[in-house]
Formats: structure tokens, C-alpha cells, sequence
């Protein structure tokens, strides 16, 4: 599972991954990585979900969570989006290079995202360092279609970045097994953004 929210008012953002569990009544949701504006865990725990279907989609309940010395409760409400078709990037997956190609210089790219597909849907969610060494968080969302075995089509709905919200990006894949890909984005001047994932396992 993987969430991701932004508020549109400043572009402050937040993510979280982990694999999760499932059974009447509710999930459970054990984290591996989770990030906040200026800061990141590597190891933020469980959390224990109380689910209701509702009539266009679910409702969750997190019965307490601690922040700042005070415990809450926690409701959420979702509405379904997904869809049926299926791909071969369905799942999720942690980055583990990324750089930019501008001419014949190679630039490196450090950064620590995450990435899910699913349903036709996809999240991006990032933590990465300034020159000052303070931590920032960015996420992204949208849907996707495949067109053919190495290319897909993402439109970025909602993100931090405001500029990529709004915009379709026409990305190239290459598949290296099931678990493993690279993705090239070719600017129009040339210049290439390429990162490479692993399928992040249970």
C-alpha cells in the first residue's frame, strides 16, 4: 500500500509505504518508509484500520495515533477511481538510480522515492536533500495507460511540484524481468531524466 496528500494552499506533502494485511472488517498497515515535509522515517510502525465499505468506495478509522504527545482519532473517507485493465508496472517499487542526461554530461540524482501502479492509477513520493542539508518531500499522482510493452502515458493530477500538475509525460520503459524497470523521460530539448526501480517485496 502506499498513500500520498498535499496541501494545495502551500505544496507541504506527505507519503508513506509498506505491505499491508487484510481481513474481515480491517487492514493492517505496517509501514517501511514514510515522509512529511522536512522529515522521513525509515521505521514508523503499524497502524491498525477499522474499514467500512460505503457506497463509492470505503471509510477507514485509525483508532488512535500519537503526534506531538497527544493521541487522536483518525476518519478518513474514499471514494473508488481505479479501474480493471491491468500492466505490468501494477505494484510498487523503490528507486535505486536516477540521473540526469544533459548533452554528454551525467549528472546523479540522489533521492529517496517510491513508486506505485495500480488500477490504472499511479503515486510517486520523495525525500531529497538541499545544499544546506535539509530534508524536502514530494509526491505526485495521476493515471496511466500502457501503449504496447515500453511505453507508458502519465498524467500528473496532483503533485507538490506545481510544474508538473496538469501535464502528460510520454515516458519510455524498458523491463528488465518482473521486477525491475527503467524509465527514460526525453525533454523536447534533449535532455533526459532516467530512473531505475526495483519491485519493492513483502
Amino acid at each position: 500500500m502506499m498513500y500520498a496528500n498535499v496541501n494545495p494552499a502551500d505544496s507541504a506533502s506527505s507519503f508513506g509505504i509498506g505491505p499491508y494485511t487484510a481481513d474481515t472488517g480491517g487492514v493492517k498497515e505496517n509501514l517501511i518508509y514514510s515522509a512529511a515535509d522536512t522529515t522521513a522515517n525509515t521505521s514508523p510502525g503499524s497502524f491498525n484500520l477499522v474499514i467500512e465499505n460505503t457506497p463509492k468506495g470505503y471509510k477507514q478509522v485509525i483508532p488512535e495515533i500519537e503526534s506531538g504527545g497527544q493521541k487522536f482519532r483518525l476518519t478518513e473517507e474514499y471514494d473508488a477511481v481505479g479501474t480493471t485493465e491491468k500492466s505490468p508496472l501494477d505494484g510498487a517499487w523503490k528507486e535505486i538510480k536516477s540521473y540526469t542526461i544533459k548533452g554528454k554530461d551525467t549528472t546523479v540524482n540522489n533521492a529517496t522515492q517510491f513508486k506505485t501502479y495500480y488500477a490504472g492509477h499511479f503515486i510517486f513520493g520523495h525525500t531529497w536533500a538541499d545544499s544546506t542539508k535539509k530534508l524536502h518531500t514530494g509526491m505526485g499522482y495521476g493515471t496511466f495507460a500502457m501503449n504496447g510493452t515500453n511505453k507508458v502515458k502519465e498524467n500528473v493530477e496532483a503533485s507538490t511540484y506545481y510544474q508538473v500538475r496538469g501535464k502528460i509525460f510520454d515516458i519510455d520503459i524498458e523491463l528488465t524481468g518482473a521486477d525491475e524497470f527503467k524509465q527514460t523521460i526525453t525533454e523536447s530539448n534533449g535532455d533526459k531524466g532516467v530512473e531505475i526501480y526495483q519491485r519493492v517485496k513483502k
